[in-house]
């Protein structure tokens, strides 16, 4: 996949558990997980905006995307 979630980094960096976050941004911790492991097809821009305000961080420090041709991985 050509976009990599971050979220556990960030996570880490701020020390904070899933637990909180999901209290922090009104997130059930199912969806908080299935987005903390990659396996999300899609995230409103609410909820990024939220995550991103309870981090104090921005967009690209939990997105980032990566050329999968360019690293030989075409699919």
């Amino acid at each position: 996949m050509a976009i990599i979630v971050n979220l556990d980094v960030v996570m880490a960096k701020r020390k904070i558990s899933l637990n909180e976050l999901s209290e922090r941004v009104d997130l059930t911790l199912s969806n908080l997980s299935i987005l903390k492991t990659g396996k999300a097809r899609a995230i409103r821009f609410s909820t990024l905006e939220a995550i991103c305000k309870a981090l104090d961080c921005q967009p690209g420090d939990i997105l980032e995307y990566v050329n999968d041709e360019a690293n030989g991985m075409n699919q």
